[in-house]
């Protein structure tokens, strides 16, 4: 009872320092970090010297049942027989028996002695590794992991006993916080790929994605420790994350012979495959697919060269890196230096001077600019002309390309408060293409 106690004790003093521990944000100074870390280090040590402890006295106490509970029986009929003057017969008859249950009852006594001494050598051994104990047929790594969930009004972090089979490349994921009534039940999930997850891109420690076959996008996962994750990472056969990718350099994010050619092999596999998707442009792609692609396609040992007809590209890993492009230009489609006349244009409440005025800005653009948006423009018209399958419409494409072909020079509370303008800039060139495609525009006069 004593030690099921401690370990009792010592199990919630640590899960509960664990739990805290991992909340801690990986942006605390490091000289706490390390603190914290040696202090659950610690409270680790005691808990598993308790478990050991208890698992040791079980084991001691199941063994011992097996002579502890028949010597008094067998004492008590050796009494029975001696002290009662039972007739020499019975007596002869018990003899036999009696001898078998002593050698057996001697042997068992043997068994648990070497047996005890067998369990502390393991003690002591699992003491000194006690990560690299796994037994056979058992999972390839197992233990708890929490995955960032993402809900209507947050995130929250849910605690899951995991299991993961390498040759069959399948993560069991059992909620542990699971509430009454609750459907969900264990998951199995077939890994496709596995990459660490960069300090400065999450608050929480720890972190590593995964993708799978059942999921559509990348799911997050928080180890126990950096050992631990390290350790799953391993099993799972993790890459470290791309810290540079080509489509951040300067030089390859202009509108420059590479550029075109990615938007339009874009244009033609969206068109091809997936025009009538449900939501094209507004589902996002995978991160790590995402990136993935724009590394490929912009490797300056041999740019363009990627199939995006083949099967390796989904829909919206295209349409995710499409906008990835056009957001990360060193200067938006439509620039910097007409972006405030393009707002105030479509700030005004007269529908045809709002027209007049943006077709004619649009006639101011550099030459590769009016390219790349006209280009762009006539693909979201084949894209809305398809509305009722894929269900977006020129309004839907506004608020979703607005802030991709606009954004102003600073990021202040008024360029945020002038993005639904930006919407509206990509919204009437969607609706009046024709017009704005084919003929240069008229001059214009002052709003009235």
């Amino acid at each position: 009872q004593e030690r099921k106690k401690k370990f009792e004790k010592d199990g919630e003093k640590f899960y509960s320092m664990l739990d805290r521990h991992l909340h801690l944000s990986s942006k605390k100074k490091e000289s706490q970090l390390q603190e914290a870390d040696l202090q659950v280090d610690k409270e680790r040590h005691n808990f598993f010297e308790s478990s050991l402890e208890y698992v040791y006295q079980i084991q001691e106490v199941q063994e011992s049942k097996k002579f502890s509970i028949v010597e008094p029986v067998l004492a008590f009929l050796h009494s029975l027989f001696t002290y009662n003057n039972l007739t020499v017969e019975l007596t002869q008859d018990f003899l036999p028996y009696k001898q078998q249950l002593q050698l057996s009852l001697q042997n068992t006594r043997n068994h648990f002695s070497s047996t005890r001494e067998e369990l502390e050598d393991l003690k002591k051994r699992m003491k000194e590794a006690p990560l690299t104990c796994k037994l056979p047929g058992q999972p390839t790594i197992e233990g708890y992991l929490y995955t960032q969930e993402k809900w209507a009004l947050g995130i929250s972090w849910v605690k899951y006993y995991c299991q993961y089979e390498k040759e069959a490349k399948i993560l069991r994921m059992t909620p542990m916080d699971q509430k009454p009534g609750a459907k969900q039940g264990t998951l199995d999930l077939t890994l496709k790929s596995c990459v660490r997850r960069k300090t400065d891109s999450i608050d929480k420690r720890f972190c590593f994605d995964i993708e799978t076959n059942e999921r559509s996008g990348t799911i997050t996962l928080q180890a126990l420790s950096e050992a631990n994750r390290r350790l799953w990472m391993e099993a799972m056969d993790g890459k470290e994350p791309i810290y540079h990718s080509p489509i951040t350099k300067q030089e390859e994010m202009e509108l420059n012979e590479v550029g075109f050619k990615f938007v339009r092999k874009c244009i033609n596999a969206v068109e091809t495959k997936g025009i009538t998707t449900e939501g094209v442009y507004r589902t996002v792609g995978s991160n790590i697919q995402v990136q993935k692609l724009l590394n490929a396609f912009f490797d300056p040992k041999c740019p363009g060269d990627v199939d995006l007809q083949s099967g390796d590209w989904d829909i919206k890993t295209i349409t995710s890196s499409l906008k990835f492009y056009l957001r990360n230009l060193s200067e938006p489609v439509m620039t910097y230096k007409l972006h405030k006349e393009l707002v105030l244009a479509a700030k005004s409440e007269n529908l045809d001077y709002r027209l007049g005025a943006i077709h004619a800005l649009v006639y101011k653009l550099p030459d590769k600019n009016r390219e790349m948006l006209e280009l762009l423009i006539q693909h979201l018209v084949n894209i809305c002309e398809h509305s009722r399958e894929n269900l977006m419409s020129p309004s839907n494409m506004g608020v979703i390309f607005g802030p991709t072909l606009m954004r102003a020079q600073e990021d202040t509370v008024a360029a945020m408060m002038n993005i639904k303008f930006q919407n509206i800039v990509v919204e009437i060139l969607i609706e009046h293409f024709g017009k704005v495609q084919v003929a240069a525009p008229e001059r214009l006069h002052a709003a009235p």
